[in-house]
């Protein structure tokens, strides 16, 4: 049929078995006080511990095993867990009926019973199976009841039902498709339906507990129908005096009148006499002017106009597509079709200006399959410098399957590095409300391949499913690190006391992490095979979350170091260091090496994650003990004869290193920069951590432009030694290297819009015109050296007793 709203499935030609995802539990615990922590406070008072047993009965008897959840110990009680019974969908009556009770087994030889809830499969009116995320009402202390009708029903009745239950069926149907997707508006619908939800929670947030499912989609609604049976199409209209909702496709679009006026010009330059146009000197300007936009800047009718009309003039220019795609009606069968046929013969793009292409602002699979086809060209040590952003940009695609899901699992199955990142960065997505089922089909789609995928091209692993195992290893390694660091939290006392009791753990009862049964992918560089925990090398750093310090033997007789920490979201610390790394990159193709220090971060959770340990000592701690940085410096690198000290090479290092960091935290807008997080390498190598601030968001008022300290700047031999004049040579020789890769920087950017990274979630648009304006994209290079030695200048200016005010205000930053 022609059309999707008339296409469906009969359930009895569904010979898979039945699906669904047990997500989380929403509301307080019967037994914990009344909070505004929620279930939180429930996790901390008794530490209780709950499974969800989910059991499937029709005609209201029970159909085959139970099944349970993982057991879940901490709160928000979160299993995320996908459960798959024995009973296919062809099998299921129209009365077929899931019940699921929540138990905790805390209670020791008390009943544990929490409260239970029933729902139908298939929904009453239309006889079609449920599909999307459903929340359903526990009722406390009684198990779920399958018997039909049953006493336990989770719907909640319809004079029950207030703001929230309304806002959430709404959100079910935009999961499942069913309302337009209007990417900018819907992340302020969901920002408002958060307040909305605290709001709610804390006037009755007590008085109920939910339990939210999610059932799996099908690409067709899928219409209840007995093995055998005459079907019988259940009639769209109802008697009832339903309301009708009707979209309207040009609702949010360009003015119609602007947009009758671009289609009248462009019908009478349509067509042959369009290949012989040449542009004249002011508009060949103009269209110069127009390709040096950077990709955030939305062009005016005019622009627009001027592309289409001398579009193939520009053929030959490759920098032009995306700003030609940008100015194609594409609601015009015509037009659109002409523009992707101009597209295929095209000057060949740049890998950068592809990832353009994948952005929300480009809707045609046709650009977007494009896009990818270029992206084909780049190697893996490449992509995997994209990898972040294009797992990102699974969001903007329309179908779950798309050609970049095909693709970035194709290339992950030809190299185990990138299959590791991959397999995280969209494990890390599966919590996301309004795109968790995209990530899911993605992750099965990937665990699908790999497992049928021979790889003997893979390091020389006997097949794919080995090779899936041991990046499933990956994923318990890290949920015992989380119960390691539960336990260690729990323990009273200084911070040896916890240390003890982690090598006791390591050493004890979790001797099997000392020496693992098999090699496990290390997380943070999977080419490199870990075989156990070093307990004696294991430690506890000394902050609130008490993050793990874990040395990890190698398969190789080697050690590497990392950190571990639970409770800290370290997504935004990822990107940051993604960047660094990039950056680093791109300033040694131009020969220019300023001894970075991009360390390795992998989010394993939201709030979870793995840091590479580097051997450093903070600036604060070092100028306690030591009074200077040259007098550090002095202690690992001696030369009596070097400038102030050391030897020329360390000092050459320290220069480098800060100049290259002043300019990346410059561009980046990084905050809340202190002492404590600038640390130094015995090598001279300063650097970094701690991104918890970026785009221009400090905690402190009044931040200087550079975050540039008088202590480095003294370690230089002053604002009037020939050393300092190298560092703001390098800065500048940099920051004009980095200009030349504005485009992709901005790119990259554009494609996290959809995140939840913190900095860039709580207003995306404003967020990249920050950094859109850090690039000056104004000027030119000459000119941009001025702007840079001035900014440098006014920076180190504030530092020394010069000037008054605004020096007492930056002075008062670095304090």
């Amino acid at each position: 049929m022609s059309s999707n709203e008339f296409r469906f499935f009969l359930s009895c030609d569904i010979n898979l078995p039945v699906t669904f995802r047990v997500e989380r539990v929403e509301g307080t615990l019967p037994s914990a006080k009344s909070t505004d922590s929620g279930v939180d406070s429930t996790a901390e008072e008794r530490r209780a511990e709950l499974y969800v047993e989910c059991a499937l009965f029709i005609d209201g008897a029970p159909f085959g095993l139970p099944m349970r959840t993982r057991l879940e110990s901490t709160g928000p009680y979160c299993w995320n867990e996908l459960i798959t019974l024995s009973t296919k969908y062809r099998d299921l009556t129209a009365h077929s009926q899931l019940a699921l009770t929540v138990w905790d087994v805390s209670q020791g030889n008390d009943d544990g019973l929490i409260g239970g809830a029933t729902i139908l499969l298939f929904n009453s009116k239309m006889k079609q199976l449920k599909t999307g995320k459903q929340k359903l009402r526990l009722w406390l202390g009684k198990e779920a009841d399958g018997s039909h009708p049953t006493t336990t029903p989770g719907k909640v009745p319809r004079n029950e039902r207030g703001e929230l239950e309304r806002l959430e069926k709404l959100v079910n149907k935009y999961e499942r498709g069913q309302i337009q997707r209007v990417d900018w508006l819907d992340r302020l619908t969901f920002r408002a339906m958060e307040k909305i939800k605290e709001r709610e929670n804390s006037r009755n947030g007590s008085s109920y507990l939910y339990l939210v499912v999610d059932f799996c989609s099908f690409e067709h609604r899928v219409v209840f129908q007995e093995s055998g049976a005459n079907f019988l199409l259940p009639s769209p209209i109802t008697s009832t005096n339903e309301l009708v909702i009707v979209w309207d496709p040009e609702l949010g679009k360009i003015n119609p009148s602007e947009h009758k006026q671009l289609k009248l010009a462009r019908s009478l330059t349509r067509g042959i006499i369009d290949k012989d146009l040449k542009p004249s000197s002011n508009e060949r300007k103009s269209i110069q002017r127009i390709l040096k936009y950077p990709p955030t800047r939305t062009l005016s009718g005019d622009e627009r106009q001027l592309l289409w009309k001398f579009r193939f003039s520009l053929m030959s220019e490759k920098r032009a597509l995306t700003k030609f795609l940008r100015c194609v009606e594409w609601s015009d069968v015509q037009e659109a079709k002409q523009a992707l046929e101009l597209m295929g013969t095209w000057e060949m793009i740049d890998v950068s200006d592809a990832l353009e292409l994948l952005s929300p602002v480009f809707e045609s699979e046709e650009v977007r399959a494009y896009a990818v086809s270029v992206l084909e060209r780049a190697d893996d040590e490449e992509l995997q410098c994209y990898l972040l952003q294009l797992v990102q940009a699974l969001r903007f695609e329309r179908s779950d399957k798309s050609c970049l899901c095909q693709f970035l699992v194709q290339r992950s199955l030809r190299n185990i590095e990138l299959a590791s990142f991959f397999r995280w960065y969209v494990a890390v997505e599966l919590n996301d409300p309004v795109y968790a089922r995209r990530f899911y089909v993605t992750h099965e789609f990937l665990e699908e391949s790999i497992s049928k995928q021979l790889a003997a091209d893979m390091n020389g692993e006997d097949d794919g499913k080995k090779i899936w195992q041991s990046l499933v290893h990956q994923t318990e390694l890290t949920a015992q690190l989380c119960s390691i660091t539960r336990d260690v939290r729990n323990v009273r006392g200084n911070t040896q006391k916890k240390i003890e009791k982690l090598r006791q753990l390591l050493s004890g009862l979790l001797s099997e992490l000392t020496y693992f049964e098999e090699p496990i992918r290390y997380p943070l560089a999977p080419s490199v095979l870990i075989t156990g925990i070093v307990p004696s090398e294991s430690s506890i750093f000394k902050s609130a979350l008490h993050p793990l310090r874990l040395t990890f033997r190698t398969a190789s007789n080697e050690t590497c170091k990392v950190i571990f920490k639970k409770g800290d979201d370290i997504r935004q610390d990822q990107l940051v260091v993604q960047m660094v790394s990039l950056m680093d990159r791109l300033l040694k193709a131009e020969n220019l090496d300023l001894h970075l220090t991009p360390y390795k971060v992998l989010a394993t959770g939201q709030d979870e994650g793995m840091l590479e340990f580097i051997p450093s000592h903070s600036l604060a701690q070092i100028l306690s003990e030591h009074r200077s940085i040259i007098s550090y410096l002095q202690k690992f690198h001696s030369d009596e004869h070097g400038p102030f000290g050391i030897t020329a090479t360390c000092l050459e290092t320290f220069i480098k290193s800060c100049a290259g960091y002043s300019v990346i935290t410059y561009i980046l807008g990084i905050g809340d920069r202190h002492l404590d997080n600038l640390l130094l390498r015995d090598d001279g190598r300063l650097f970094h951590v701690d991104f918890g601030f970026i785009l221009g968001r400090d905690p402190k008022p009044f931040p200087p432009p550079m975050k540039l300290c008088k202590e480095m700047v003294e370690a230089m031999g002053g604002a009037e030694s020939q050393y300092y004049t190298r560092f703001k040579s390098y800065c500048c020789e940099a920051y004009n290297i980095l200009r030349k890769s504005s485009n992709l920087i901005l790119n990259l950017f554009h494609l996290m819009a959809g995140s939840n990274i913190p900095d860039i979630a709580s207003d995306p648009e404003k967020g990249i015109l920050k950094l859109q304006e850090k690039f000056r994209l104004d000027l030119d290079d000459e000119a941009c050296i001025h702007f840079f030695q001035d900014l440098i200048n006014e920076s180190v200016s504030a530092l020394f007793p010069q000037m008054v005010e605004t020096i007492h205000r930056w002075a008062q930053y670095w304090r």
